[in-house]
C-alpha cells in the first residue's frame, strides 16, 4: 500500500500538563519546516494558551493524530478517533513507550521520513463491548483491555463466562481481564497473563487474583465473542483504565473482537521486540 501524502496534523497533549507548552511549539515548527500545516485539539490547546479545534473536528480535517505525552494519552486519543479511522502515532514527553516510541530529540528525522512517505501503519485489534441497558445497547471500544470487576474490595465476584453461547468458565476472585494484544504488555501482564504479538487477531481472559490455582489464562481467536454476567447485585466494567460502567445482576456483557482496526503509525524500522527487550529487561 502506496504511503498518503501527510498535509495536515493534529495534535493531542496530556492532560493537565501546561509545561508542555514549549515541547507544543518546538513540534509545531518542525512539522511545518517540512511542509505540514498543524492544528492542535481544543482543550490541550485551552492548557496551553492556544487556540484550537474541537476534537471530531480535528479527526475529520487531519491526515494523522499526533499525541505528546505518553501510552495513555495515545491510547484516549485512538479511542476517541476509532470512528474516524485516522492513523495515530506518539511522542513520548518522558520515558519510551510500548506505543508512543518516538521522542522529541527523533522528531526531526522521523517528521523527514513521514514527508518522504517513509512509514508504515500497523493495524491493532480493537475490543468492542456491548451492554443492553434497559432496551438499549450500550456499545464501548477498549484498545487495551475490559476489566469486569468487583464494586468494593471487600468481597470477591463470580463472574460466568460464555463463548459462542457455550458455557465456558466461572471464575470466583477480584476479577477478569479481556485483553487484546496490544494490551497484553498492560494490565493483563501484571496479572499473569501472556505477552502477544501486536498485530494478531486473538484475545486473553486472564483472571484476576483467582480464588482456585487451577484458573489460568486463556488465549481465544479473534472470531469467538465472550458473554459474561454475574450473580453479584453489581460488577464494575473499566474500559482501558480510563471509564467506567455499572454490570447489574440481570445485564450482560458482550465482548467481540471489534469489525475494524485501530491504525497506529510508526518508523519504518519499529521493531515491537526491540520495545519489548528495552521495557521488560529481557536480554540483561
Amino acid at each position: 500500500m502506496q504511503a498518503k501524502k501527510i498535509k495536515k496534523v493534529g495534535v493531542v497533549l496530556r492532560p493537565s500538563t501546561p509545561e508542555l507548552k514549549e515541547d507544543f511549539y518546538n513540534l509545531k515548527s518542525i512539522f511545518e519546516k517540512h511542509n505540514m500545516d498543524v492544528y492542535i485539539e481544543s482543550v490541550s490547546g485551552g492548557m496551553i494558551d492556544v487556540m484550537g479545534m474541537e476534537f471530531d473536528l480535528l479527526c475529520k480535517q487531519c491526515d494523522v493524530l499526533v499525541t505528546l505525552g505518553g501510552d495513555g494519552t495515545l491510547i484516549s486519543a485512538v479511542r476517541r478517533s476509532f470512528d474516524y479511522d485516522i492513523p495515530v502515532f506518539g511522542i513520548h514527553a518522558g520515558n519510551l513507550g510500548f506505543l508512543a516510541d518516538v521522542g522529541m530529540n527523533e522528531l526531526d528525522t522521523f517528521v523527514a521520513n513521514l514527508e518522504e512517505g517513509k512509514y508504515r501503519i500497523d493495524e491493532r485489534a480493537v475490543i468492542e463491548a456491548t451492554v443492553n441497558k434497559n432496551g438499549e445497547n450500550v456499545t464501548m471500544y477498549a484498545f487495551n483491555d475490559v476489566v469486569l470487576t468487583r464494586p468494593s474490595i471487600s468481597n470477591m465476584i463470580h463472574i460466568e463466562t460464555l463463548v459462542d453461547g457455550n458455557p465456558f468458565n466461572t471464575y470466583y476472585g477480584d476479577g477478569v481481564i479481556v485483553s487484546t494484544p496490544t494490551g497484553s504488555t498492560a494490565y493483563n501482564l501484571s496479572a499473569g497473563g501472556p505477552v502477544l504479538f501486536p498485530l494478531t487477531q486473538v484475545f486473553t481472559l486472564t483472571p484476576i487474583c483467582p480464588h482456585s490455582l487451577t484458573q489460568t489464562p486463556v488465549v481465544l481467536p479473534g472470531e469467538f465473542q465472550i458473554e459474561m454476567k454475574s450473580t453479584d447485585k453489581r460488577a464494575l466494567i473499566i474500559i482501558d483504565g480510563q471509564d467506567m460502567h455499572e454490570l447489574e445482576q440481570n445485564e450482560s456483557l458482550h465482548i467481540k473482537l471489534a469489525s475494524k482496526t485501530a491504525k497506529l503509525l510508526h518508523r519504518e524500522e519499529f521493531n515491537y521486540f526491540d520495545v519489548l527487550k528495552q521495557k521488560l529487561g529481557w536480554g540483561h
